[in-house]
């Protein structure tokens, strides 16, 4: 578990304002804790084993909804594309957000199919706590697929995008 997952994990605590949260995966395990019972202004504190107690502030911005879907048809058709074409590289999220092909309503698609990316093209946005952050290549190539459609909410390392290297 990384540390964007733990910390989205504390904003949904304090946005639906649980005493307490617990996981476990394997052998890590990971408690959050309210204190102060939902009241505004509460302080969560975040238990991980085999670390010590960590108090986290309770964030002011407004928290994004939670992406909790099963598996789309477009992540399988992904995932499956992936499988049966190894040669070809995939463009993922970096962050759980809402995805966005353009700049705007009115504007054109940062990248269609058959555009060549170079690392550092701006491909897409993605929309977390209405921050929009632009996305970048870390591959260079061909688009030959784009896994998701346009104002979909994705997760963390999403297939988005396929390139083929050139």
């Amino acid at each position: 578990m990384d540390f964007n997952q733990i910390q989205e994990l504390i904003r949904m605590v304090s946005k639906h304002k649980l005493s307490e949260f617990s996981l476990k995966q394997g052998d890590f395990k990971l408690t959050i804790r309210n204190q102060g019972n939902g009241v505004e202004g509460a302080v969560p504190v975040v238990v991980a084993s085999p670390q010590p107690v960590v108090t986290v502030p309770t964030v002011t911005a407004p928290p994004v909804a939670p992406v909790v879907a099963p598996q789309t048809k477009v992540e399988a058709a992904a995932a499956h594309a992936a499988s049966e074409d190894a040669k070809l590289l995939t463009i993922k999220s970096p962050m759980v957000g809402t995805f966005y092909r353009s700049a705007g309503p009115d504007k054109p698609a940062f990248v269609k199919i058959g555009d060549i990316v170079e690392v550092g093209s701006k491909v897409c946005i993605i929309e977390a706590m209405k921050l929009f952050n632009e996305i970048d290549s870390e591959v260079k190539g061909k688009i030959v697929k784009i896994l998701v459609e346009d104002a979909s909410p994705v997760e963390y390392d999403q297939p988005l995008f396929m390139v083929e290297a050139v």
